[in-house]
């Protein structure tokens, strides 16, 4: 269990889910071909799963001394896992995802795609041992990194299997991924502000200079109060434009419900919010709002497919 916790199994079971969503609950359904099989897909999941795994844990480490005084309670590493295994369990987690990396990569006929998995491990290291402590920058990496998780499928799915005659049709598909990669890119990035203020004071301690150190608390909550209206805009404006205009009633009911109304939530609440608790709470509605977003993709293909 502990070493469950130093990965943050839950967060990687939603990537995971996310990954097999997009496959099992849209793509396999628009009739196109694609360049990996089941098995080889559930490669690229579990690739995918490696190295953020490792990412997660390689943070642990080297965050150790500032989770102590922010998340004392999650701290495993020194505790129930030592500094040296957790390097070892680093390594051994980023060797399985590179070398699966390689081998899809070879399976779809593109050698060089592997690139993409040595960028996101490096880029976690680099984000690890030094970035995140760069104001905003931290935040710009953890959230361009989950949309390339979503960008990823795409890439090795689709793109080695396009070809003249279905151009145009792999370009829709396309297009629908950069719209979800986008919407949790902006997500994401607002989420890691909201946590930068849970964790300001263990932060500041330890010489970190995130947004709120920069500008104070009361400053970052206006900020992320103007910030939170850009997914509010953008999932006003998809579902009149792509869902309701289409008779699309139920997906359009589903994102209102369990998109936009969580996402007004956040908004309204996060200018009252002060302490620990409050941002806590408000950063796990981002989640939840990210979740169901990905979903989304499922509900709307049902929706087209069986209840027009």
């Amino acid at each position: 269990m502990s070493f469950l916790k130093l990965i943050r199994y839950q967060n990687l079971l939603m990537l995971a889910l996310m990954q097999l969503v997009f496959k099992y609950g849209f793509i396999d359904f628009q009739g196109i071909p694609q360049a990996l099989n089941h098995w080889q897909y559930g490669l690229l999941v579990f690739a995918t799963v490696c190295i953020a795994a490792g990412g997660y844990l390689i943070n642990n480490i080297i965050d150790k001394e500032t989770d102590e005084e922010n998340k004392p309670e999650n701290v495993v590493i020194g505790n129930a896992i030592s500094e040296t295994m957790g390097y070892n369990l680093y390594i051994s987690l980023n060797v399985i995802g590179l070398a699966l990396g390689f081998y899809i990569a070879n399976i779809v006929g593109k050698p060089s795609f592997a690139a993409v998995f040595i960028i996101i491990a490096m880029t976690l290291y680099v984000y690890a041992n030094g970035l995140k402590q760069s104001l905003l920058i931290g935040n710009f990496i953890v959230a361009i990194l989950l949309s390339l998780s979503i960008l990823i499928i795409p890439v090795f799915d689709l793109l080695p299997v396009i070809f003249p005659h279905n151009q145009v049709g792999m370009g829709i598909i396309f297009e629908i991924f950069i719209d979800y990669a986008v919407f949790a890119f902006v997500l994401n990035f607002i989420r890691e502000i909201v946590k930068d203020l849970e964790d300001i004071k263990g932060d500041y301690n330890h010489g970190m200079n995130t947004l709120p150190i920069a500008l104070g608390v009361a400053r970052t909550v206006k900020v992320v109060f103007g910030l939170s209206f850009i997914p509010i805009g953008f999932i006003i404006y998809y579902i009149n434009e792509n869902l309701f205009s289409n008779d699309l009633y139920y997906a359009s009911a589903y994102g209102f419900l369990l998109i936009l109304a969580p996402l007004l939530y956040f908004t309204v609440k996060i200018l009252g919010a002060k302490n620990k608790k409050d941002f806590g709470h408000l950063s796990n509605v981002l989640k939840i709002v990210i979740f169901f977003g990905i979903l989304s993709i499922a509900v709307i293909n049902w929706n087209i497919l069986y209840a027009r």
